[in-house]
């Protein structure tokens, strides 16, 4: 699973937006990746809008970031543990584990100290013997991890982060907006974006209305020892050049694409039949060739 996203090339970039007066365009840096927004806005409506978006990152970045020393995600992996989560943080690892589940464990937020190791060349069967989602303690009012365990979210934070921008601006009575805090969610549309592979370019182009899309690709960074960053838990592989998962959210799409590169064709069709929101994947293989599944 990977650890960084913010290493993602671009994999799904809008290439074409509604038809009507030009929108407010608005970029920034979240969760450590390219943010970005697209209003269908007067001005002043735009204006209040990214206002409370900005604040709004500030506090997910406050919660889940890696590369911010005084989040509460940091605060978590250096303690062991977190008395009196946030309800976004208690929420986020819900729907971490519901993802775990269903992928068979090819999803799982323990796995950061096997990306610190690899990429530190450091001891890799050390790390690996302190992976396990299930040896992680959570209740609302307590978050406990067990000695040398850390976690990383950065395969369902962006998605998540993506998912309260849209809600939050769904909630305002914005209804045609393209958001894109790492991976991109339409409201309204639709909205016409494209998947592109490290390997093979622009391999697909898939349409957005009122819905998330999320897309992984292993070979977009590659350790010194030549190893892709999309690590398995328990020594899996990446199986695809690239993975791209729609779905009604995008967190849930972000993880499922991130665990979705370590499995195959059939353990893939099982876990999208278990997820929320009718999700549907398009897999592209070594050689270039697309699949699409639902």
């Amino acid at each position: 699973m990977i650890s960084r996203r913010r290493f993602l090339s671009i994999a799904a970039a809008a290439i074409a937006t509604p038809a009507s007066a030009a929108p407010i365009q608005w970029q920034g840096v979240a969760l450590g990746a390219d943010a970005s927004l697209t209003i269908h806005a007067s001005p002043a409506q735009a204006d209040l809008a990214l206002r409370e978006v900005r604040t709004l990152l500030r506090r997910v970045e406050a919660l889940f970031s890696l590369f911010d020393p005084a989040s509460r995600l940091v605060a978590l992996n250096q303690s062991g543990f977190m008395v009196d989560p946030a309800p976004e943080f208690v929420e986020l690892l819900s729907i971490a584990d519901h993802i775990h589940r269903v992928t068979g464990g090819a999803f799982d937020p323990t796995i950061q100290p096997l990306w610190q190791a690899v990429s530190r060349r450091e001891d890799v069967e050390q790390a690996r013997s302190l992976i396990g989602w299930d040896r992680v303690q959570r209740t609302a009012h307590r978050i406990s991890l067990e000695p040398g365990q850390a976690l990383t979210l950065n395969g369902i934070a962006q998605g998540y982060a993506t998912d309260l921008v849209a809600d939050t601006l769904r909630a305002r009575g914005f209804d045609r907006v393209l958001v894109n805090i790492g991976e991109f969610s339409g409201l309204g549309g639709p909205w016409h974006l494209g998947i592109s592979d490290p390997a093979h370019g622009m391999v697909a182009t898939r349409m957005l209305i009122n819905r998330a899309i999320a897309t992984s690709s292993p070979a977009a960074l590659e350790f010194r020892n030549g190893q892709q960053h999309i690590l398995g838990p328990i020594g899996q592989k990446p199986l695809w050049s690239t993975v791209s998962v729609s779905a009604e959210r995008a967190a849930i799409a972000d993880a499922a694409s991130t665990a979705f590169c370590l499995m195959p064709v059939n353990a893939i069709k099982d876990a999208l039949i278990h997820l929320p929101g009718a999700p549907d994947a398009t897999l592209v293989t070594t050689d270039g060739r697309v699949l699409s599944l639902s």
